[in-house]
């Protein structure tokens, strides 16, 4: 297996162009730290940049290279009650170690379609399979859910998928993830509200009204 220079990755390439377009002069980066995923891509590094603004100040040398990700809200409606379930991942949160109960998300790594890691992302995590026709783009531009300090953006999905009672409870507890990248998930299925309720992270928190908003789904919203 080959593995990629940072240089290289579509990701650094990606953060190094953002620099550069928004008129920074980049003189020099060093790479303090490289993890790579299984195909011996680069998965993030922490970098030492030394660049100057266009206003003459230098930027904060340290940064977190992560480059673009993906976070899909897969809403479970129960096709007699038109009751509304939340498809969520369990798992251990890699900072503090505690449990956290997420939408299934990952990062794009070497590719630039976000709709098909997306797709992808919830196959692997949760054992379900969406098109990318069913996935519902939330927003076009990127957000930036971390601190100055990390490139990390953005893409937010949706999909509402219609099956029975028992169709839905046959998605709760599986194990999932790839445990080539140390991924050891558990499927959750919830009440929409409850499982709102368990959602910690501030994208998955957005992405939950951002679904609402955008299905107009009011009545639901109100319970939040």
């Amino acid at each position: 297996m080959s593995i990629e220079k940072l240089v290289d990755a579509h990701k650094y390439k990606l953060w190094k162009g953002n620099l550069e377009k928004n008129g920074l002069d980049v003189h020099g980066v060093d790479e303090i730290y490289t993890r790579y995923n299984g195909h011996g891509e680069v998965l993030f590094s922490l970098l030492m940049t030394d660049a100057t603004t266009p206003e003459g100040n230098k930027i904060p040398p340290i940064c977190f290279l992560k480059g673009e990700v993906v976070s899909v809200l897969v809403c479970f409606i129960d096709s007699l009650t038109k009751e509304k379930h939340l498809l969520l991942v369990q798992q251990r949160r890699i900072c503090d170690g505690s449990m956290t109960y997420e939408h299934p998300a990952g990062m794009l790594d070497s590719e630039s379609d976000a709709g098909a890691v997306a797709a992808r992302e919830v196959f692997e995590e949760t054992g379900i399979e969406v098109s990318v026709s069913q996935l519902v783009k939330v927003n076009d531009s990127p957000y930036y859910p971390s601190t100055g300090t990390s490139d990390e953006a953005m893409y937010m999905f949706y999909c509402e998928l219609e099956l029975s009672s028992g169709e839905i409870n046959a998605y709760h507890n599986k194990v999932q993830g790839m445990l080539s990248e140390h991924e050891y998930i558990n499927t959750f299925v919830v009440p929409f509200a409850e499982g709102h309720r368990l959602i910690t992270n501030v994208n998955g928190v957005l992405l939950d009204y951002l679904y609402l908003k955008g299905v107009e789904d009011w009545e639901l919203l109100k319970k939040l």
